[in-house]
């Protein structure tokens, strides 16, 4: 990425809202990070567009400029090198561009040229048995191991890859040729991608990893409660290669930290680890999913995401650690990069850093208290944490600790989960396709999607 100067300027615009943002890099911790100057007195829904627009140049600007994909983070780390692209970050950053295209942010044409770019090069990409692996290398599309043996496909990961993608599909329905040819291919994708592959030859088990050179040596079985719910779906709704209902209830289902039950700080808790885990559960699978009204014989996901949220944010209110920072205004636990590295956050393993991520992907469940948590970081601590892509990733107020790094799987949610409060947008795309809807009523899923007012498959883009 080109380095950009302290005198660089950019021009945002928001309805009824111009101005000039000049362009500052100051030191945290002697890290350099570059942070831009903040409008002030926002009305909440122009506060809300500015988070959400600034936030998706993550995945507009700072893409890989070959592939189109999303990189893995804007700080190079961990060795990675600065052509990683992330298979799922792209997903969650494929939904934030329909959100661009849809607020007129850039031109739908402009991201329907991108679109195409990307699955262009997937077609030619590594995949093993249509599954993709976690990283790719942006210019090449050879695999980059995740680790030693975590060299192979990925099904989490393509997962959250293509609940971006059938979005794509349901939203550029335009009678076009690039539209056309977009849906054409993102089908040929889908319909290649292997899905009871991941069985291990017809088990009642689905696995996370299989590689060519470890075979299943990962030995990743895909048990709940966590965030891949939605590889379930998508599993069951595969035409080709579906798997049977009877993983999903023997694998999914069964574990030590499937059913809950028990009450942290008064909240019930259906399903999940103690105090709920890392608030990224209630989000990543439920970017596409909808959660209201979504149940099946385990639980009520409203009642579930809702109440895990409920937990982390009384968790951070009561502050039972006496973190500087934490409150009503202050909340929010996660997976994120910490002061001492990268982190799974949750009330039961908090650290005292907060990610704005876990706050900000919450405002379907809790919008009252998601405001004020965006307006303390925006207006109490936007000269520390908000820059050219939105939030940095995280910040420990303890430790006098703020990021200079941005993540694609972080940033993403944000966009779409603050564009589902306000208008549902990506829940009505992947709701409505014919396979997703084939695949919840198959693993027993209740919807109102599946009634029979809502199987009429609308052109929502025109809407």
């Amino acid at each position: 990425m080109q380095k950009i100067t302290a005198t660089s300027i950019v021009l945002i615009m928001l309805p009824f809202l111009v101005w000039t943002q000049d362009k500052k890099t100051i030191t945290n911790n002697n890290k350099a990070i570059t942070l831009v100057e903040r409008p002030l007195n926002l009305s909440d829904t122009a506060l809300l567009e500015l988070v959400q627009k600034q936030t998706f140049k993550y995945f507009w600007n700072f893409a890989h400029p070959v592939s189109g994909m999303a990189r893995e983070r804007s700080n190079v780390a961990y060795d990675y090198g600065s052509e990683v692209v992330t298979t799922g970050g792209t997903g969650f950053g494929i939904m934030a561009m329909i959100v661009a295209a849809d607020r007129k942010w850039v031109s739908r044409d402009s991201i329907v040229g991108r679109l195409i770019k990307m699955v262009k090069f997937l077609a030619k990409a590594n995949a093993y048995h249509g599954v993709f692996p976690h990283w790719l290398d942006g210019e090449t599309g050879k695999t980059i191991p995740f680790s030693r043996k975590d060299d192979g496909g990925d099904l989490v990961e393509t997962s959250f890859l293509f609940e971006g993608l059938l979005c794509v599909r349901q939203y550029f329905t335009n009678n076009t040729d690039k539209e056309t040819e977009l849906r054409n291919r993102i089908t040929w994708l889908w319909n290649d991608v292997e899905w009871n592959w991941h069985t291990r030859g017809g088990l009642d088990l689905l696995y996370w990893h299989w590689s060519p050179n470890n075979d299943w040596s990962m030995n990743f079985e895909l048990r709940g409660w966590n965030e891949t719910l939605i590889t379930y779906v998508l599993a069951a709704s595969s035409p080709k290669y579906s798997i049977n209902t009877s993983v999903y209830h023997k694998c999914w289902a069964e574990s030590n930290h499937f059913e809950n039950g028990r009450e942290y700080y008064g909240i019930k808790l259906p399903l999940g680890f103690n105090f709920g885990g890392p608030l990224f559960f209630a989000h990543y699978s439920f970017l596409g999913l909808n959660p209201h009204g979504l149940k099946d014989e385990y639980a009520d996901y409203w009642e579930q995401n809702l109440n895990h949220t409920l937990i982390n944010y009384k968790h951070c209110v009561l502050n039972p650690k006496h973190y500087k920072g934490y409150g009503e205004n202050c909340w929010g636990l996660t997976a994120s990069d910490t002061y001492n590295g990268y982190n799974a956050h949750s009330p039961d393993n908090d650290l005292g850093t907060i990610s704005p991520t876990a706050a900000l992907s919450s405002f379907p469940y809790t919008p009252e208290y998601s405001m004020k948590a965006l307006k303390h970081f925006y207006y109490d601590l936007g000269d520390k944490i908000w820059g050219e892509y939105g939030f940095v990733d995280a910040f420990n107020e303890t430790q006098n600790w703020y990021a200079k790094s941005y993540l694609a799987i972080d940033q993403g949610p944000i966009v779409a989960m603050i564009e589902n409060y306000r208008t549902g947008l990506l829940w009505k795309l992947f709701m409505s396709c014919p396979e997703v809807q084939n695949g919840l009523k198959k693993l027993g899923f209740e919807t109102p999607y599946l009634s029979s007012a809502m199987l009429r498959i609308t052109n929502i883009s025109e809407e």
